[in-house]
């Protein structure tokens, strides 16, 4: 087995202390990452403090940097593939998928990393203002605190480091602790894209511990946090006055009207609800059909979820690879056999396989108390409700917690619109499911679903600081 070194301050090091990385298949070790603590991870803060602030990188060696670095991930595509595939459990051809979404970052980063632009404000439309010349411009905050999550351990990565360089910042990194190999590659791929010590430091460890030390040190300026939302409030809460973004939970919904594109809708309902084992935080889990066309619309989509085959990632006529841990994948059995409890109907699958494979799982005579319902399961697990009323689907999608992003599926430009304005989420999909997002486009929730918005160029805004500048002339 391969032990990997971990990165601070532009030095590869061990530390004594390992981390057992598993293959979530095989369900065994195979391979070891050196664990920070709290003395490494000031470690980290001091030497990203003093990388931003004695070493500033202009705009055009960001862009070439993040350029050389998409080229070094499209090199090692294969190689890194292969790595996410065994420390996450998705399906290789999901694999390259996320590698391919990471190589595009680096390339928005690039281009973003020269639009950071401030205005001119016309002070003098106020009177007495006559002599003044007022503009604004965008700088670093400093020191950028990432803690990643595991079911995206490249491109969600990408998706916290890209910006934070891109904006001139320095990065901390906690990788999720049972997927890290992922960010060793970013860091790899980084520095040998020119990046300068220091502007990358990687502190893997358990939350309780790196996490902790990290929220302690007053030096880390913002933080990016994606995980769950119980983690989300205590960052909000231990923040005080620094400033966060939190892409936290979701039980994504998904409304599907009878004027609908049905073979179309209940083939992206079953792919998304078990892409990646279903551990995505707009994985498709709510489904509400209109009533008059349940019983047809719940046949394609069982006719669908009977094709698909649960196993070895790496063989490609694989399309459910095992969930992140056999606890994982208990879990949702205990909450499906909840569920079955209380009155709801397993239209198909309900049950592990073995170890982490969870079989894809179609659940109908949902009531809104089932935790499969309401909280968010992040597995392989589709929910089904009714509506006779288009005003009851609005009223049914808003009764969440969570308000991260939702799908409609109709003809109907009226009910489109309507449901554009009144869902309440950070966004709202037309005509596809809510599982969509488009890495150069604006991406977050309200509710329990976070604050801040990802999306390169939106992160930017969030990773900088806005200074006005004023002269008296």
């Amino acid at each position: 087995m391969k032990n990997y070194q971990i990165l601070i301050d532009g030095k590869w090091m061990e530390t004594g202390k390992w981390i057992e990385v598993w293959d979530k298949y095989r369900q065994e070790p195979f391979a070891f990452i050196a664990g920070a603590d709290a003395d490494l991870v000031n470690k980290a803060v001091e030497a990203a403090d003093r990388a931003w602030r004695e070493n500033p990188l202009t705009p055009f060696q960001r862009y070439e940097i993040f350029l050389k670095g998409a080229q070094i991930l499209k090199r090692r595509e294969k190689e890194i593939g292969e790595i996410i595939s065994r420390e996450v459990g998705k399906t290789l051809k999901e694999s390259l998928g996320e590698v391919a979404r990471a190589i595009h970052n680096f390339i928005i980063a690039s281009e973003e990393s020269k639009r950071i632009v401030g205005e001119i404000v016309p002070l003098d439309a106020i009177q007495g203002n006559e002599n003044r010349f007022c503009y604004t411009i965008r700088q670093p905050k400093g020191v950028i605190g990432c803690i990643a999550p595991f079911n995206f351990p490249l491109n969600l990565v990408a998706h916290k480091v890209c910006p934070a360089i891109a904006a001139g910042n320095a990065v901390v990194l906690k990788p999720a602790s049972v997927t890290p190999l992922s960010s060793v590659i970013m860091c790899e791929v980084l520095e040998e894209a020119g990046l300068p010590a220091g502007y990358m430091n990687l502190v893997p460890g358990s939350g309780a511990e790196i996490g902790n030390a990290m929220l302690e040190n007053k030096e880390i300026a913002f933080y990016s946090f994606t995980g769950s939302a119980e983690v989300g409030k205590q960052i909000a809460a231990k923040n005080g006055f620094r400033q966060c973004s939190l892409e936290l939970g979701s039980n994504a919904g998904v409304i599907i009207c009878a004027d609908a594109p049905l073979e179309q809708a209940a083939e992206k309902c079953v792919r998304m609800a078990v892409s990646n084992a279903g551990q995505a935080c707009i994985s498709v889990q709510r489904v509400l059909v209109e009533d008059q066309i349940k019983e047809d619309f719940v046949a394609r989509m069982l006719e669908k979820a009977h094709t698909l085959k649960v196993g070895d990632p790496f063989d490609p006529e694989t399309d459910v690879g095992p969930m992140i841990s056999e606890q994982e994948a208990i879990r949702i059995e205990n909450w499906v056999r909840e569920a079955e409890e209380q009155g709801a109907l397993v239209r198909c699958g309900g049950k592990r396989i073995q170890g982490a494979l969870f079989a894809p799982t179609i659940i109908d005579r949902i009531t809104p108390e089932m935790k499969v319902w309401s909280e968010e399961v992040f597995a392989p697990v589709l929910c089904v409700d009714t509506f006779r009323s288009f005003e009851e689907s609005l009223k049914k999608i808003n009764h969440s917690k969570y308000g991260l992003q939702a799908g409609i599926f109709t003809t109907n430009i009226d009910k489109a619109m309507k449901a554009a304005k009144a869902i309440e989420t950070g966004g709202v999909i037309i005509n596809d499911i809510p599982s969509f997002r488009a890495d150069n486009g604006p991406y977050g929730g309200v509710k329990e679903s976070g604050i801040g918005r990802e999306g390169i160029k939106y992160a930017i805004e969030e990773m900088t600081n806005l200074k006005v500048i004023v002269w008296n002339l």
